[in-house]
């Protein structure tokens, strides 16, 4: 950040002068307010500032800052309506007025960051007034005149009004001062850095002995320069002693149009000495799977025809399923990113940047929760605090939650979670903490001083983890604070009440009718919860309140905001201590309105971010699913801002867990799809979609096709936004409203998004970029109307008569909308990618005991039988989703059908052992040779696979055993509930019916061993049973019989035994702990085995008749 002066006599000489001539002349001068203002030569020569004669110098002048001349806030009425704003509470909705409710108070802690809602300076000091002052960045109070008369917003905002006069200087307000922008430096080629400052010398801070600043020892100690009209001469050898570059410019200062052009990420094909094997087996297989149905089909079993055509039938659907399961898996790849480069190309000095402002794009990270019962306030708040430490601009970032529920303990929980980032983010900037989850980092094991390299680390820790602890009892003591508040303030006003009927009736002796007052919820600031009660009541239920909307943190200067020493005790003086910008949003829900669920409300925070932030890119998280890499948005963003990142609509990143069992029993952790199918996906179309961990491109959640090449030739197209049309030429500016409503700042917001999320046009591969630096801009200040516009959009009503849900946004009409809202971008042409980072991006948790996970895999089943028989289905897909993706989408709606042949096919080694016939009428060598090199393939595919993927043979095993679980379970029961709901439009559900409690509360792990008993458990239970009986049955009978048919009975226990080894984690879990099972499984396996016994002697009470040696007969 340094700037070059030239002589002009010489200027033909430098190496930095430009071809055409010699460099052009730029002075400057600092106002009062701190502003920048250029002026040319001529200027200076009519002002009568510059004189003299022949060859003169050209250089930038200018006062740089001192401790004791900080410029004062560009726009006094501009902070203030940002400060009034994220005090405020705003609630609308349908048929009501939007209302802004000015709080005291956010929550009963005290509030210290001065972005943070609630935050207020010393008193106004006009009469009869009881407002705060405003404060700036740093919490100082911000006076807007020189005679530092304090004032509140309002009263100023009164002065200004009624006679521009100070109330206490009487003196106008500088209004050209007060209302200047904040000075752009990013088109400034030769605007000068501060001098560097040794934020470690507090002498600088020092006066001298009469009390008065030390200019010269504050030059001296920063060697920097002072003065009207003194040059800033940048040190020999360039800035921070790196040399020049190219035209006499130092290296770190070069544009990055001037540097070699460098990929941000790159593919990495899975070696050919793997990825060959791969597919030569599967075609392999893909024919000995014809040769073996073929050979099947040729050779019935005439002794049991009904055995063979069941048999037969389930072989052709699984040959069918493994192809659609398998051909999109033909193509792996894996990738990698340079995030070093990244930083290069936004984020580096350089003589157009000369601060080093970051030219990213911006990103909006959404939250979701629906019930702080269900969902802990605390799992939300640890999420919300890692989004907000990343490592990302802060400028660029911002966080919005959605509360379903509309509850104050969500929202209190929020605020004291934006109270504790204060803290906790500046101190993971510091220290470089990784994991920033507080309750995962302070739960590691290991030593924590390793790799930090700051001797206070130790101490800030400590002082850290005890404000935790105490943050921790305040969000869980929340639930009572508030009841204990809401019964306070609902007697106080039952009293009133009481008072209001005495003075009425005129006798305190006068007997009174019961009081009835309403039991309301209550603030910290005394007033009424626009949300949901704890007594709900109209207008103040669950499915029954007005839109709210709190920004918790405003957003953040564009600068660097460094800390003090003092700053919460801790000395956070090289730290950016800026905030990101955080929303606290619940949207309007009133009876008779079908809300969409999750989807519903992740629409609600598009339309409402647009109007707040309109970042270009959008991040979805689960409450429970936290940031664990901090570079995790930044990996994502090389992808989309990389050469042919224009046409990616979502970057998916896999989902990762923790507190699972280490054997992982139920295969929770799902790494052979996630490390596997989707690996496999990314080399074709792109992953599907999973719900949350994903980066969205926002132009590609309106519903638009990605960009074309060279839609119009003589169009500009790297460096001119476009219009909306120029996307979709079908939809006319009119009809706006009709897709996407009726907001006016919504429909305009559209094609910024578009043109920020381009990559930069440093490339001719790059058909739509951007110039650069167009992103250096500050962000324009949050002003009242803004926020009520997007409380509008989040209104109950907004969304009738609109393309939101069918075409925009998330896809209603599926309780998985995660894979219909990818399926639509992939089907107008986009592709997705899938970023594995070396270090895991998120982390969450899933649940590790069977019900729940069997009562997880129902409703994605659910979904995927949904899909298949809605307009969502891949065989209705245009010709722009590739074959193989095609297929890939095909399997998620079709998978759960394979479930009624797994079904039966489990059965059939009972009913041949019951028989006494196989599948087959004779052990042909054929079909031997067939089945072995089929199974053989099998394997070979699973060990190539392990080594591609990367998954573990234990975790595939997993895996296949679950798949038979789920099967005869979960995708069954969804099948069922599909065919009743299509067919009969009834509409039914498997809950949980009872429950046993564990017996280690202690235990990590002892939700595992907890039996919930569940409907979904019968199948799987009569499959195990049948089997051990059919076995014993049949061991019994070929024993006795005069000559054995062993051959027939080890082919059908073998097939059980495959069977049973299968369910062994289900019947691990059923056991429980120490073998202890509930009595109502005792009773179903009995019940049933004793039934199908009956069933079997009633068709064929002839079964066990052999010859001689007393036949074995089934009772």
């Amino acid at each position: 950040m340094s700037n070059q002066g030239t002589k002009k006599g010489s200027s033909d000489n430098s190496s930095g002068a430009g071809a055409g001539g010699s460099q052009a002349v730029k002075f400057a001068r600092r106002t009062a307010s701190g502003r920048y203002v250029s002026m040319s030569r001529e200027d200076l020569d009519m002002s009568g500032e510059f004189s003299g004669g022949g060859d003169h110098m050209n250089y930038t002048v200018h006062i740089p800052p001192t401790p004791d001349n900080q410029p004062m806030d560009n726009s006094v009425a501009a902070k203030a309506e940002e400060q009034y704003v994220s005090n405020s509470l705003f609630t609308g909705g349908f048929n009501s007025v939007t209302r802004a409710h000015l709080m005291d108070k956010v929550i009963d802690s005290e509030v210290t960051h001065p972005q943070m809602a609630g935050s207020k300076g010393s008193s106004c000091s006009m009469p009869a007034c009881d407002g705060k002052s405003m404060k700036d960045e740093r919490g100082n109070d911000v006076v807007p005149c020189e005679c530092r008369f304090k004032i509140c917003r309002d009263c100023f905002l009164d002065a200004q009004k009624d006679t521009g006069l100070c109330p206490g200087c009487k003196e106008p307000y500088k209004s050209g001062d007060l209302d200047d922008d904040v000075p752009n430096h990013s088109g400034t080629p030769l605007s000068l850095p501060d001098p560097k400052r040794d934020r470690n010398n507090m002498s600088v801070m020092r006066r001298n002995q009469n009390g008065e600043f030390d200019h010269n020892k504050w030059l001296f100690e920063t060697q920097g320069t002072y003065g009207y009209g003194n040059a800033y001469w940048p040190p020999e050898g360039g800035a921070g002693g790196g040399g020049e570059g190219e035209g006499g410019m130092p290296k770190s200062m070069t544009d990055s149009e001037d540097k070699p052009w460098r990929p941000l990420a790159r593919i990495i094909e899975i070696p050919t000495s793997i990825l060959s094997p791969y597919r030569l087996l599967v075609a392999l297989r893909l024919i000995l799977l014809v040769f073996f149905l073929a050979w099947r089909i040729r050779h019935p079993n005439t002794d049991a025809m009904w055995l063979w055509y069941m048999s037969v039938i389930c072989e052709v659907w699984f040959a069918f399923s493994w192809i659609l399961d398998q051909l999109p898996k033909i193509h792996p790849i894996n990738r990698e990113t340079y995030l070093d480069v990244l930083r290069d190309k936004f984020e580096m000095p350089s003589p157009s940047n000369p601060s080093g402002r970051s030219d990213l794009p911006g990103m909006d990270l959404f939250v979701s929760t629906a019930d702080p019962e269900k969902e802990p306030p605390l799992v939300t708040a640890n999420t919300i605090l890692s989004i907000l430490a990343i490592d990302y601009p802060v400028e660029k970032l911002a966080c919005y939650i959605s509360d379903d529920g509309g509850a104050l303990l969500t929202f209190e929980a929020m605020a004291e979670a934006a109270s504790f980032a204060d803290l906790w983010v500046p101190f993971c900037r510091k220290h470089d903490i990784e994991p920033r989850n507080p309750e995962t980092y302070f739960s590691l094991k290991g030593d924590p001083t390793k790799n930090k390299k700051r001797m206070d680390f130790v101490k800030d820790r400590r002082r850290v983890k005890r404000e935790y602890d105490e943050f921790k009892v305040r969000i869980n003591g929340l639930p009572d604070s508030i009841r204990r508040r809401s019964e306070a303030f609902n007697a106080r006003e039952e009293m009133k009440m009481i008072k209001h009927m005495r003075e009425k009736t005129g006798g305190e002796n006068v007997p009174l009718e019961p009081i009835k007052v309403q039991k309301a919820t209550w603030m910290a600031d005394g007033s009424h919860w626009p949300g949901t009660w704890a007594s709900p009541s109209r207008d103040h239920a669950k499915g029954d309140h007005a839109g709210i909307l709190q920004v918790m943190l405003k957003p953040p200067s564009s600068d660097p905001l460094f800390g003090s020493p003092d700053d919460n005790f801790l000395d956070f003086t090289d730290v950016d201590i800026r905030l990101p910008m955080f929303v606290y949003m619940s949207r309007e829900k009133r009876p008779g309105y079908d809300h969409n669920k999750k989807a519903g409300a992740m629409n609600a925070l598009v339309r409402c971010s647009a109007i707040l932030s309109n970042g270009p890119f959008i991040l979805n998280l689960d409450c429970d699913h936290y940031i664990y890499n901090c570079k995790a948005v930044r990996e994502g963003m090389c992808f989309m801002m990389d050469r042919g990142g224009e046409d990616i609509c979502y970057i998916q990143f896999p989902q990762r867990f923790e507190g699972i069992d280490p054997s992982d029993r139920y295969a929770n952790h799902n790494t052979v799809f996630f490390d596997g199918n989707m690996r496999a996906l990314d080399g074709l179309q792109g992953p599907v979609y999973v719900g949350t961990g994903c980066m969205f491109r926002r132009f590609a959640l309106y519903g638009f096709e990605p960009p074309k090449v060279d839609p119009k030739p003589n169009k500009d197209t790297e460096t001119e936004a476009l219009k909306t049309t120029d996307f979709d030429p079908d939809l006319d500016v009119n009809l706006l409203p009709k897709r996407f409503g009726n907001s006016t700042l919504l429909a305009e917001s559209i094609p910024i998004a578009e043109y920020q999320g381009r990559p930069i046009a440093d490339h001719p591969a790059v058909k739509y970029g951007r110039p650069p630096g167009v992103l250096r801009a500050p962000r324009e200040p949050l002003d009242a109307p803004t926020v009520a516009e997007a409380v509008s959009v989040i209104s109950c009503w907004y969304e009738d008569k609109t393309e939101w849900g069918d075409r925009v946004g998330w896809i209603y009409g599926s309780v998985t909308e995660d894979v219909v809202t990818g399926y639509r971008m992939h089907n107008r042409g986009w592709r997705s990618v899938y970023c594995v980072t070396a270090k895991d991006a998120f982390r969450g948790s899933a649940p590790i005991n069977l019900t729940d996970r069997l009562h997880q895999v129902l409703r994605w089943a659910t979904g995927s039988v949904e899909i298949f028989f809605s307009k969502n289905n891949a065989f209705l897909a245009t010709k722009k989703l590739k074959f193989l993706q095609r297929l890939a989408y095909l399997n998620v709606g079709i998978y759960p059908f394979t479930s009624m042949f797994l079904l039966i096919y489990c059965f059939l080694p009972a009913l041949s052992l019951f028989s006494g016939h196989f599948i087959v009428q004779t052990l042909n060598i054929t079909f031997l040779v067939l089945l072995l090199s089929i199974s053989l393939c099998l394997i070979g595919l699973a060990i190539l696979e392990v080594r591609w993927s990367g998954v573990a043979l234990e975790e595939w095993w997993r895996n296949e055993q679950f798949w038979l679980i789920s099967g005869t379970s979960s995708h069954l029961a969804a099948v069922v509930q599909g065919l009743l709901k299509v067919i009969a439009g009834i509409e039914i559900s498997f809950t949980l019916t009872s429950k046993a409690s564990g017996d280690d509360e202690d235990d990590l792990y002892a939700e595992l061993y907890l039996v919930k008993w569940t409907s979904l458990m019968i199948p799987p239970i009569v499959i195990g049973m049948v089997n051990i009986i059919a076995m014993v049955a049949a061991f019994s009978r070929t024993i006795n019989q005069a000559n054995p048919q062993w051959s027939m009975f080890v082919g059908g226990a073998f097939f059980s035994f495959w069977v049973l080894a299968h369910l062994y984690p289900f019947a691990k879990g059923l056991m429980g702990r120490r073998a202890k099972t509930p009595t109502i499984v005792y009773v179903w396996s009995g019940l049933i085995a004793i039934t199908l016994s009956l069933l079997w002697t009633a068709v064929n009470p002839d079964a066990g008749g052999g010859g001689g040696g007393g036949g074995f007969t089934f009772p």
